[in-house]
């Protein structure tokens, strides 16, 4: 089984460097130099390019919250703009103990998501799914004014991911849902005041 573990995004720099979109819990060890990884390539160009259908990753560094890196196969801007949309997989590991644990963007995106309450209200949608170094955050886009926060994805803030009905379930802590909400003056909600 085949498990996807990023997308390719935009080049970064003049060498064949490009951003990638993780779906992976551990990219240190996804892209260390050396790996090989299947490629599912997104355009005509990008199919010239892997011939055979994967790359060896030469090189990957962080740039802040963004892994960089470089394949064997890639050698300018060119080629790596070409690979952009490409998806990247590896051979799943029917011995992971962790992998029914993983969730991945493509699984989550556009599911509901409600509040664990005894009404289950529905408040938004998730609308993506940010894979960080030290906790990943998912993006949820809601119902009341299109806003979208993140949310993270820890297990005493995501509840419980439903797949039969479509459903994430949040416990949200106090202030969560109104992150960035505007009052009627147009400004920024803040905390309520101490009115004693």
């Amino acid at each position: 089984m085949k498990v996807k573990v990023a997308r390719i995004g935009k080049p970064h720099g003049i060498r064949g460097e490009v951003t990638v979109q993780l779906f992976t819990d551990e990219p240190d060890l996804r892209f260390a130099p050396g790996a090989r990884l299947s490629v599912e390539p997104s355009t005509d160009a990008a199919a010239a390019i892997v011939r055979g259908g994967e790359v060896e990753v030469s090189k990957s560094r962080w740039n802040k919250n963004i892994l960089v890196v470089g394949f064997v196969q890639v050698t300018d801007r060119n080629a790596a703009e070409a690979l952009r949309g490409s998806e990247l997989f590896v051979d799943g590991d029917s011995n992971d103990d962790d992998a029914d644990d993983a969730w991945y963007e493509h699984e989550l995106l556009e599911m509901d998501v409600v509040v664990d309450d005894p009404q289950r209200r529905r408040i938004g949608t998730v609308t993506g799914l940010r894979t960080l170094p030290h906790q990943d955050l998912l993006q949820v886009t809601l119902d009341a004014d299109d806003r979208e926060i993140d949310v993270p994805f820890v297990q005493e803030i995501v509840a419980e991911i439903d797949e039969e009905t479509n459903t994430v379930v949040l416990t949200p802590p106090p202030g969560l849902l109104e992150l960035g909400a505007e009052d009627p003056t147009g400004e920024a909600a803040d905390a309520p005041e101490d009115t004693r």
